[in-house]
């Protein structure tokens, strides 16, 4: 029976793993390289990541060990989902920051990681799994088979493995001789609703379109998706599957790890919303002097230098809002997400 889950998602068996993890926002988001073999027509990823050796975490861009156990601990986090790019274009790196997260958090903290199979052999597979990797995906080539049987230098190690792939509008036929050949060789199979990527070079064709007016989901990825899950049901009843709509993405995993990181990272001044933003009060001014009078506690004051303003609690600033415009200061309620770049979502002049 095809189940729907809590997370606008539909599954036949078991959710694998790192999945349990990801819909609690317990997974910090490794972004390791954008570097990659190959060149998918449909690739998610950034214009400021794709093709580019860069690291992030979570939306934090850093190459330090130290920053990504920050952020890790800033969301409480139970693991790490590790992507690219391609992961294996720097393996030395992918393998030190598995080691590293295992080391600090222990072994009980669930790493997964995305690859294809261009660069797979029996010693990459090797470095991976000696770090510490729990779970590994594969994202298979629905048009060429070359490198398919690698799967099977997988199965040399205790750990978890999945393929990952879009549910492709068209490629029934494809997607479905693909999953004949895996089935039997994996634990898990995820299927992602297909997206329009906000980049400048994903190539979807012009005959795709959003399924609806405030979604960048593809119309026509869903019901293949379900043809997929029935097909699977029919022929291989054992086999693990997890349609994960861009619902559960939005919604679900990046809400719930807003909300984890908000909680731990807001400040005495900082309210909370129930979207897990965070709703405070900004003075515009490099010039904390002008504040003087007011005996402001140190906690319920930042100076936030890199926009020239000072933080206080939309309480503080409403109740004072006349006073600091005889001041000539600028002021606003702003709202902000708990993220390391502060990303604004709405400002609210005074």
């Amino acid at each position: 029976m095809i189940q729907k889950t809590n997370y606008y998602s539909y599954r036949l068996g078991n959710f694998a793993k790192g999945c349990q993890y990801c819909v609690k926002g317990s997974k910090l988001v490794l972004f390791v390289t954008g570097l990659c073999p190959r060149s998918c027509f449909y690739c998610p990823i950034s214009d400021q990541k794709y093709k580019k050796d860069v690291v992030y975490a979570d939306e934090w861009p850093t190459k330090k060990i130290k920053d990504i156990i920050k952020e890790a601990e800033s969301i409480d986090a139970e693991g790490a989902g590790i992507t690219g790019g391609d992961p294996l274009c720097r393996l030395e790196r992918t393998s030190s920051f598995i080691k590293a997260l295992k080391k600090h958090f222990g072994k009980k903290f669930h790493t997964h990681l995305y690859t294809s199979f261009n660069l797979i052999n029996k010693n990459t597979l090797k470095k991976l799994y000696s770090a510490g990797l729990d779970e590994i995906r594969f994202h298979a080539d629905l048009d060429s088979e070359k490198f398919w049987d690698r799967i099977m230098l997988a199965n040399d190690f205790d750990w978890d493995i999945g393929i990952e792939i879009p549910s492709i509008p068209g490629k029934f036929k494809e997607t479905k001789k693909m999953i004949d050949f895996f089935q039997d060789k994996i634990d898990f199979l995820n299927l992602n609703e297909l997206e329009f990527a906000d980049n400048s070079f994903s190539k979807l064709p012009k005959s795709f379109k959003t399924k609806d007016k405030l979604s960048y989901a593809v119309k026509g990825s869903e019901e293949m998706a379900f043809n997929l899950l029935r097909y699977i049901k029919k022929n291989y009843p054992k086999l693990n599957v997890h349609f994960c709509t861009a619902k559960l993405k939005d919604k679900v995993q990046l809400a719930n790890r807003i909300k984890r990181r908000a909680k731990n990272i807001a400040k005495d001044y900082d309210e909370i919303t129930d979207e897990g933003l965070l709703f405070r009060g900004a003075i515009y001014t490099k010039d904390i002097s002008q504040l003087k009078k007011y005996n402001l506690k140190k906690n319920m004051f930042d100076i936030d230098s890199k926009r020239n303003r000072i933080l206080v609690s939309a309480s503080w600033l409403n109740k004072n809002k006349e006073k600091l415009k005889k001041q000539s200061l600028k002021i606003a309620f702003v709202e902000e997400y708990p993220t390391q770049d502060c990303l604004n979502v709405m400002t609210d002049w005074l």
